[in-house]
């Protein structure tokens, strides 16, 4: 095996046949209920306040509503890639949506919008995994989306973490 930069090495197997419960623990480990960690993203939000929400850890940083909010799409947009249907999301843009206070959305709206994609995204994984629900893409496409998202949701717990503590 060659370790020059650009040679493709041998891909790890992604593995099929994953029950809905096993791809939702998969979900739970960043989102919530109660990861090994620390902190999953679900418990990072938890005792936010808004006034905390809103504040920015330096100028030019992410806010912990703005850190949310971006997961919220993302579990959309992966919900969306698991189904085949269109993302709803209650703001106009994609990604990352500056906010600087409560005029776009309270934090309890965040912290509703980022809820419910989860629960959405969950939802989707359960009917696809069970055979309820046909998804365009396949099985190991299906897993590496939701090993992912778990993932983009326990990197963010933990930012939503240090930016608490800096603020």
């Amino acid at each position: 095996m060659s370790s020059t930069l650009g040679t493709t090495l041998t891909k790890t197997k992604t593995p099929t046949g994953v029950p809905a419960a096993t791809l939702n623990r998969v979900l739970d480990e960043g989102y919530g209920a109660g990861a090994w960690y620390g902190a999953d993203l679900h418990t990072a939000v938890a005792d936010v306040k808004k006034g905390s929400a809103f504040t920015r850890p330096a100028k030019g940083r992410h806010n912990i509503a703005e850190v949310a909010l971006h997961h919220a799409y993302w579990a959309g947009q992966i919900t969306a890639k698991l189904t085949g249907e269109a993302a709803a999301f209650p703001l106009e843009g994609e990604d990352w949506f500056e906010l600087k206070d409560e005029s776009r959305l309270t934090w309890k709206e965040i912290v509703a919008t980022l809820d419910a994609a989860q629960q959405r995204l969950s939802q989707a994984v359960s009917k696809i995994a069970s055979g309820a629900r046909v998804s365009p893409l396949g099985e190991a496409d299906r897993f590496d989306l939701v090993v992912g998202i778990a993932g983009h949701a326990a990197y963010h717990a933990g930012q939503i973490q240090l930016i608490k503590k800096l603020i």
